[in-house]
């Protein structure tokens, strides 16, 4: 252990790691350490998950504050999900148990008598998420120097997930408030698993606090994984299980594609997470899996987590995962961050990752304790039909998934976060926000306040003036007659709801019971008689209260599909540009599995036959064409947006496309000059500006609805559309 550090923790620190029986400090630990003793640095750390980050950061921090308690909170520790502020709260309660310094937690499901606690005595550390700080700084601004006067430090968690996000921009306006309250900028302190650029999360971190950002980074060692990659058709039921323990009589073998019994045979009997790309997806697997476990005759093991299940049914997953017996548990991003759960043995995949950041947050999950990380990645697609046209026969998923992990290992790559310029939504939020809190301000006053915080920092005045123009006139603000500005009606309408203090949408959900067990939510009331999946399970409606917004129900047998709108993120140029070597080098992965060696084969074989492999643009018979661009989702929609402007002039039309992987259209020409005539356009040059239509009206972000149109299309070109990237493509 590093004495010299060991012995400038506080005794409740020394205490605590003598009683756990730790030997040494683990590497991030002592950096970590060095940084916040010896200097007023911020401190980005990044490092695997399970690698002690959290005991990193307080470590430290505890011996510092326990040594002089102050007479307000001293520490905020900040994280995106209830569920990680519960867990974190378990394990800080635990360091602090003997120390007399409190820990409080403060978001939706806290009872009220804990925070008045808290607002009765601030101390130590708080715990608490974005949308209840928001309602603190609105509903507690005179309190706000009383309870945070002496604020030393303030850790900000899973940070990769919120600096791309307005949530997270709502976090630094925060920060940026509260300094301004309390007259003073405590240290922040990041944290995360996964970052592809120190630099550019550093400078999102310090915000406007002046203060430089130190990131150490650990000793490079060489990471042992075990991966698997299978591929299956969806509804074949041959496969050979001997290889995956699924020792099972054949007249057993329930009626389902050999993908789901593939999943099911790898985590039976083990501890392991399923994760899928969506809700709709883990529900399916779920009940699929519960359906082979009934049929098979075994017990029911698996479990559910997403964000519309109700607490109780989260927290029995989690309390489960923690108990370490065998479970399966079926999960979407909600259990991909770092919820601190036993040893799990295995990870399952369902579908490719869309970036490699989750890829690693998801492979993190297992491995503990000094066993490597594990992943099986299954992917499933239709099998296809002799007359499927050629894009179509290429398996995206399976080559994307080669791509992301290919990335990593040989680049160590993770894709860089991009943070608006112009985040009209949380513009909008944040001037009621301020407004309501601080009462009436001059136009100008308001306008200081609001762009001095470092999120709006590329903000232009007149666009903030066409927007507090656009609220007077919509009454969410409005002129007093002394040519001050106050909260109007439509505005009180607004901040007056607990909805407000959330940056992200949140849906009109209905909240399904069964008796008096809460189910969770869906977004729409289906008919009495009705059924639908929630919880892996399948439910039919009794009853409907359309104005309480309640779906009474009773679990039935079966099996059903339930959906939600979403938005899957964006994928990065890198990872496309990977897809397309993929297809071109003979390199045989040693993590595929048979099924997906053959399908890789086959997939290069038709990519090389029909020349997608070195053309752009490759003919699919007729006056049909496909274009491959391999570009990331941004510059994708770009390109697809500068063929529709130039249709006429390129002589094409019917223009389609399938995510990020292609674009399909009609032309009479053959594909040299068609693509001859691209290059031209790309050529010619262009901007984003003016590849948004004066009719269009972007709407994405929460508030977006209640923007002036023309801001919306500013931002759109700005933040959503990139020219660089198709340029050099088609130069």
């Amino acid at each position: 252990m590093d004495s010299e550090i060991f012995y400038r923790f506080s005794p409740t620190v020394r205490e605590f790691i003598y009683r756990n029986g730790w030997e040494t400090l683990r590497p991030i630990q002592a950096l970590a350490a060095k940084v916040i003793f010896d200097s007023d640095d911020d401190l980005i750390l990044s490092s695997s998950t399970a690698s002690g980050k959290t005991e990193a950061a307080f470590f430290p921090i505890i011996s510092m504050i326990d040594e002089c308690p102050a007479r307000s909170v001293e520490v905020i520790y900040i994280a995106p999900l209830k569920s990680l502020i519960n867990d974190q709260f378990r394990r800080i309660e635990e360091l602090l148990d003997e120390s007399g310094i409190a820990v409080h937690r403060w978001h939706g499901d806290v009872s009220s008598s804990h925070k008045s606690q808290l607002l009765k005595e601030p101390s130590g550390v708080l715990q608490i998420t974005p949308e209840s700080l928001e309602s603190m700084l609105i509903s507690r601004k005179n309190d706000i120097p009383r309870i945070f006067g002496e604020l030393k430090f303030v850790i900000i968690d899973e940070i990769h997930t919120l600096m791309g996000s307005d949530r997270g921009n709502q976090i630094i306006c925060q920060l940026d408030r509260i300094s301004s309250l309390i007259g003073h900028s405590p240290r922040r302190i990041g944290l995360s698993a996964t970052i592809g650029d120190l630099d550019a999360a550093g400078k999102w971190l310090s915000g406007n606090d002046g203060r430089r950002v130190s990131a150490p980074t650990l000793p490079g060692g060489r990471a042992e994984w075990k991966l698997a990659l299978e591929h299956f058709y969806v509804q074949d039921s041959t496969f050979d299980r001997s290889e995956h323990q699924a020792e099972v009589e054949k007249e057993k073998t329930p009626a389902v594609d050999a993908g789901y019994e593939f999943i099911y045979d790898s985590t039976k009997d083990k501890r392991a997470l399923v994760f899928s790309n969506s809700r709709e997806e883990t529900e399916y697997v779920t009940a699929t899996l519960r359906q082979i476990a009934k049929m098979r005759g075994d017990e029911d093991n698996i479990f559910i987590h997403h964000g519309n299940l109700s607490a109780s049914i989260r927290e029995e997953t989690e309390d489960m995962l923690r108990d370490g017996r065998p479970i399966t548990a079926c999960a979407t991003v909600t259990l991909e961050l770092g919820i601190d759960i036993a040893a799990l043995e295995r990870i399952i995949n369902v579908g490719a990752p869309t970036t490699v950041s989750s890829f690693l947050q998801r492979l993190g999950r297992s491995g503990r304790r000094d066993a490597p990380p594990e992943m099986f990645l299954v992917m499933r697609e239709e099998k296809p039909l002799p007359d499927t046209p050629l894009p179509q026969l290429i398996p995206w998923e399976l080559i994307r998934s080669i791509a992301i992990i290919q990335l990593y290992i040989e680049e160590k790559f993770i894709e860089p976060i991009y943070v608006k310029k112009l985040p009209l939504s949380l513009l909008f939020q944040q001037t009621l926000s301020i407004l309501s809190s601080s009462g009436e301000l001059t136009p100008k006053a308001l306008a200081q306040r609001v762009l001095g915080m470092s999120p709006f920092a590329a903000v232009a005045r007149e666009d903030y003036r066409e927007l507090m123009i656009s609220m007077i006139k919509n009454d969410y603000l409005q002129l007093t007659e002394d040519g001050g500005l106050i909260v109007g009606l439509a505005g009180e309408r607004l901040t007056k709801s607990f909805k407000f203090y959330a940056v992200f949408k949140d849906d009109e959900d209905f909240s399904v019971k069964n008796d008096s067990s809460e189910i969770g939510t869906i977004s729409s009331a289906p008919p009495i008689g009705d059924r639908f999946a929630l919880a892996g399970r399948v439910w039919e409606v009794e009853d409907v209260d359309m104005t309480r917004k309640l779906i009474y129900v009773h679990p039935v047998e079966g099996k059903m599909e339930i959906s939600w709108p979403g938005d899957y993120g964006e994928i990065h140029t890198r990872v496309l540009e990977r897809m397309l070597e993929v297809l071109r080098e003979d390199t045989e992965y040693k993590y595929l599995l048979p099924n997906a060696v053959e399908r890789l084969r086959a997939a290069r074989h038709v990519a090389r036959v029909a020349g997608v492999d070195k053309n752009m643009l490759v003919s699919l018979g007729g006056n049909s064409m496909c274009l491959f661009p391999w570009l990331g989702t941004r510059s994708f929609r770009t390109m697809r947006k500068l063929l529709k402007k130039n249709a006429e002039l390129l002589g094409i039309s019917k223009i389609e496309f399938d995510g990020c992987n292609y674009i399909t259209f009609k032309c009479m020409n053959d594909t040299d000059a068609t693509l001859e005539k691209i290059k031209g356009v790309v050529r010619a040059g262009f901007t984003t500006d003016e590849l948004v239509s004066p009719s269009d009206c972007p709407v994405f972000d929460k508030y977006d609805g209640l923007i002036p149109p023309p801001l919306l299309r500013r931002a759109y070109a700005l933040d959503r559309l990139r020219t660089d990237e198709i340029k050099r493509r088609f130069s």
